[in-house]
């Protein structure tokens, strides 16, 4: 299943404009509020320039990327939590993803209007911040009851259960989100069902006008501010930017993007973030039949690398074969590498590396 990242803000903050550039799922974009009812999934390929240099090594006959799904959520408002323009709706979409993208105005525009009535990135993330804290609460409080009650059988478990929950209760009434909650690992099991909002990894995208590209503007720097003291990413992109971009075949896009000054488009930015916040990494396979990039978490074993691929590989693991990317490259392709000794065999116990070539080895 492919890493889904929430595109969620305000109304009017450029949400679906961005979806509608970075998927061409064909999210409406409209100049008023809730015109996205349904969450809109876009599925987008991971940019990664190391799998077309195994495609031409190997001389694969396809080229397969991971990829990222993207879910653009109708815009919250001031209530939501509380069922305030369709919010709770809204809300549990957000809790299906595993990881929030939430976009902030940081563009002037007289002809779109903000549902506030001005551009205040600070204002616009607390209402935000707010709602998703507001539903944790409602949340937490209803488990912490429940825990409480089921206590009182004296079972130590249940006890324990009740302690955890009661701590991040107290935790979030003090506007705290749950993902700042130091929490030991053993105790995570008390809190795995019950998908809150706060707790998802966040990233910021300050989304300016094509003329604040690539620094940014004021209104940046007040939301770089919040997500330094949050311990988050921003990225600055300019939907309006990305959706001309989406437009261009690629030596057009090129051109594009060193005339705006940038290396990267906003969304190979945000898919960039978007790894680094999950803590995920890429491995690849490599053949005459294609070249692929696989997505596992870092500190993922090889068994469990090979269970991305099927779960029969995983089963009947026996060892990998592993060349790193580098080598791969400068040695040729697998021939060579194997026949400088670069070709690693590796066990159950290994740890896949970010740009591992693999051939898993397994029993029927």
């Amino acid at each position: 299943m492919a890493l889904q990242v929430g595109i969620v803000g305000l109304p009017n903050v450029g949400k679906s404009t961005l979806f509608n550039a970075v998927s061409a799922a064909g999210a409406e974009a409209a100049n008023y509020p809730f015109a996205t009812i349904e969450p809109n999934v876009g599925t987008v390929a991971v940019p990664d320039a190391r799998l077309d240099e195994l495609t031409r090594l190997a001389k694969s006959a396809e080229t397969i990327p991971t990829s990222v799904e993207f879910v653009d959520i109708a815009g919250l408002v001031k209530g939501a939590s509380e069922g305030e323009g369709l919010g709770n709706q809204f809300l549990s979409h957000i809790a299906a993803v595993d990881a929030i993208c939430h976009v902030v105005r940081c563009f002037d525009d007289d002809d779109i209007v903000h549902v506030d009535g001005s551009v205040d990135p600070e204002r616009d993330i607390e209402v935000i911040s707010t709602e998703l804290l507001l539903k944790d609460l409602d949340v937490i409080t209803k488990r912490a009851e429940r825990a409480e009650r089921t206590a009182r059988s004296g079972d130590p478990e249940a006890k324990r259960a009740a302690s955890v929950v009661g701590d991040l209760l107290a935790h979030v009434e003090s506007g705290q989100p749950v993902r700042t909650f130091v929490l030991a690992p053993e105790d995570r099991a008390h809190l795995a069902d019950l998908a809150l909002l706060t707790d998802k990894p966040t990233l910021y995208a300050a989304n300016v006008g094509e003329g604040d590209l690539p620094a940014g503007n004021s209104h940046v720097e007040t939301v770089r501010k919040i997500a330094e003291s949050e311990g988050a990413q921003v990225v600055v992109i300019s939907a309006e930017a990305e959706a001309q971009i989406a437009e261009l075949d690629p030596e057009e896009r090129e051109e594009f993007l060193a005339d705006l000054g940038l290396d990267a488009s906003g969304l190979d930015k945000l898919i960039t973030a978007a790894y680094e916040l999950l803590g995920l990494l890429t491995f690849f396979t490599a053949g005459p039949k294609e070249s692929r990039a696989w997505t596992v978490r870092r500190g993922s074993v090889a068994p469990a690398a090979a269970g991305k691929i099927h779960s029969d590989i995983q089963r009947g693991f026996i060892r990998a074969n592993v060349i790193t990317f580098e080598d791969y490259v400068a040695l040729g392709g697998e021939q060579g590498a194997k026949e400088a000794g670069k070709l690693r065999q590796e066990g159950k116990d290994y740890v896949v590396a970010d740009g591992d070539v693999i051939h898993f080895l397994h029993s029927s």
